[in-house]
Parts: C-alpha cells; structure tokens; sequence
C-alpha cells in the first residue's frame, strides 16, 4: 500500500484507492478507522492509496460530485465506486472481495493483451490516480477560463462605459465651458488697467459675472471630480477624511450654490433643518458631493414651478437622518436597487444630461461613512431620497 497526503503518485498497482477526508475532528475517528482496516489488508494485498484533503484539493471532490466526506472511492479498476456513509468499513469489508475479483479480470485482461502486442513490448499500466488527479486538474483550468472570460467581458464594459463617457463629457462640458468663458472674457474687456476699474459694468453686473464663472468652474471640476472617483471602482478603497461637520450648514451653503439653477424653474425650495441637529463625524467634501448630488437630480427631473423638500431628522443617538424630495416623475419601484449601480441610467433618461454615475458615487460616499443610502416614492409623488450619517461623538 502506498500513502501520500500531497501530490497524486503514479504506480502499477491494479487496484487504486482514494480516501476523501476533511479537517472535522469528529470524522477523524472514521478516517483512522478505515486506515486501520487498509493496513491490515496490506499485508495479503496490493493496491495503491492516495489520501485527499478536500480542503487542499477541492476540485477532485468536485471531479466525483462528492456531497460527504470522508468516502472512499476504487478508480481502477473500471467501474468506479463510491463508499460514503457512517460506516465505510463495514462496507469495505462487503465489497472487497468483488473488487479483488475485478482486479484479477482486469490482470487477466492485461495479459491478453500484452501476449498479443506486436513489438512484443510490456505495455505501461496507465495510473488511475495520475489520470483523475488530470481531470481535476482540467476542471480548475476550466473554471480559471470562465473566471478571466468573465473579468474580460468586464473590460470591454468598462472600455465600453468609458468611451461613452468621453463622448458625453466633450458636449456637456462644452455649456459650462462657454458660459464660464463668457464671463470672463465680458470682464476683461470691460476692465480698465489703468483706472483699475471696471467700465460699463455695474457693481452688480460685475458681482455676478464673477459669481458665473466661479459657479461654472465649479460645475466642471464637480464632472471631472465624479468620474476619477467612481473610475477608481468598487472594490478599492474608498478614502475619507471625517471630522466634526455642520451639515445643516453645509446643506444651505450647497443650495446657495445652486440657487441659479432652481429660481431658472420657479422652482419652490421647502427647507425643515432643526437648529438643534447634531454635527456628524463625516468628510465635508464628500458630503458636499452627495448633497450637490441629489439636489441636482432634484433640480433637473422637477418641472417648472415644482417644490423640492431639504430635511433632517435627529434619527438616533448614533445617527441623523437627511431627506431630499422633488414632485418629478419618480423612480419605479422595480429600478430602486438599480439606480445606485455604476453608470445605470433609466430609459426616461437617456435624453438627460450626465453619466449614470452620480448616485452610485452618493452610495460609495454614504457607505465608507457606515451609513445607508435609499429611495422611496415622495408623499405627494416624486423622488424622496434618504441617507444616514453617524453622529460625531461629544
């Protein structure tokens, strides 16, 4: 009889044994009991025993669609059989003499065979072991194939994705582009080096050029910004700095930054921030993102003279709860998991600016503060989307 724990072994005895075994202290006993009975039977027999950690070699237990283990299993010769059960031994001891009459078949067979080989050569017994120990071993290079077709056509989606953000990039920030270009060109052609001073422009008019083209800077380094970020992919590290946060605060300095956007559409901003709303422990320019996020989309899918709803909701000691609501067409209910997906964009949308991306960088941002993301449907319709933050610590 000859053992190994490692690797597969080739040799010519006829009579080829596997025993399955696992690290469960409780099939330990069965393992050694069997191992007992085969080393009692070596003494009048010859057979070769290879021992199978199914923790080390999985793909052999795949190989025979093993469902318990430990089990014993005669490979050669042909047909297999499998001995599984609480009590392998007493079945070892019933089939033995049905495999030692298939060797002897088997022998027989062989030598017919050799006796008549036309070079008079002595074949080689081809290993059973060896051949499973193959198949095994094709079964992982199977599966490594699906693996890397599979990270391919993840590739060609994100080569894919990528292109068709390029594409979308080069006309939207064509608008913010022009607009901040205009501003500044109308206040350099309007500005006096010598009197130091701007001419035929009002303090106001002067104000909010310069107001326009900071805003339009702004837009674009937000697009910019969104792209490298979800670019960076799901399964990175998704680094924040947190700190003490008025996120009250945070969210009136965020809509005075879209304020242009809004009035555009008469649109009625309803705003119900508790003073007494804790600070949270959270990155202020990550927040920032989310909330310039979500209040964009709230601004484009809301049709004129429409309300969009701020809140805050001191929700637990541990955690605030933040809400934005718009009376837009909704998100269905079968795409609300979706929507946070990288680059899923709803039918509805495909006209509408932007990448698909900016919920899912909401969903990253709001998940590395260990707080939660959703969307249900608003009480007088519409969108009403909710995150959580944890509190920062007194």
């Amino acid at each position: 009889m000859q053992v190994s724990q490692d690797q597969p072994i080739s040799s010519d005895a006829p009579l080829q044994l596997l025993l399955f075994v696992d690290g469960r202290p409780k099939s330990k006993q069965q393992v050694q009991r069997i191992r007992s009975y085969l080393k009692e039977l070596e003494a009048d027999y010859d057979f070769e025993l290879q021992i199978v950690d199914v923790g080390q070699q999985p793909y052999l237990a795949e190989h025979f669609k093993l469902v318990a283990t430990p089990a014993l299993i005669k490979v050669h010769p042909e047909p297999r059989e499998i001995l599984a059960g609480s009590n392998i031994t007493g079945q070892l001891k019933a089939w033995w003499p049905r495999w030692q009459a298939a060797m002897d078949a088997y022998l027989q067979l062989e030598s017919d065979l050799h006796e008549h080989d036309e070079n008079g050569r002595v074949k080689e017994l081809k290993s059973s072991i060896r051949s499973v120990a193959v198949s095994a071993e094709l079964m992982r290079l199977s599966d490594e194939v699906f693996r890397l077709k599979q990270e391919k056509e993840k590739l060609q989606e994100q080569i894919q994705f990528k292109d068709r953000v390029i594409a979308m990039l080069a006309h939207d920030l064509r608008n913010p582009l022009t607009a901040a270009s205009i501003a500044i060109d109308t206040l350099q052609s309007n500005y006096n080096i010598e009197k130091g001073e701007f001419e035929r422009l009002t303090p106001k008019m002067t104000v909010h050029l310069f107001k326009q083209a900071r805003s339009q800077t702004k837009i674009i380094d937000r697009m910019i910004t969104d792209l490298l970020r979800v670019g960076h992919g799901k399964d990175r590290e998704f680094f924040i700095q947190p700190q003490k946060v008025d996120i009250g605060k945070l969210c009136l300095e965020v809509l005075e930054e879209l304020r242009d956007r809004y009035t555009a559409k008469s649109h009625k901003v309803n705003k119900d921030i508790p003073k007494d709303l804790p600070n949270v422990y959270a990155d202020p320019e990550r927040i920032r993102q989310v909330l310039i996020n979500l209040l964009d989309n709230a601004i484009k899918y809301t049709p004129e003279g429409g309300d969009i709803s701020v809140c805050g909701l001191h929700r637990t000691s541990q955690k605030i709860q933040f809400s934005i609501s718009d009376t837009g067409p909704g998100i269905p209910e079968d795409n609300r998991d979706r929507i946070f997906e990288n680059h899923y964009r709803l039918e509805r949308d495909q006209g509408k600016e932007g990448y698909g991306i900016g919920l899912c960088l909401c969903q990253r941002i709001v998940l590395a503060h260990y707080g939660q993301i959703w969307v249900e449907t608003a009480p007088h319709g519409g969108a009403w989307f909710h995150f959580t933050l944890p509190v920062y610590p007194n």
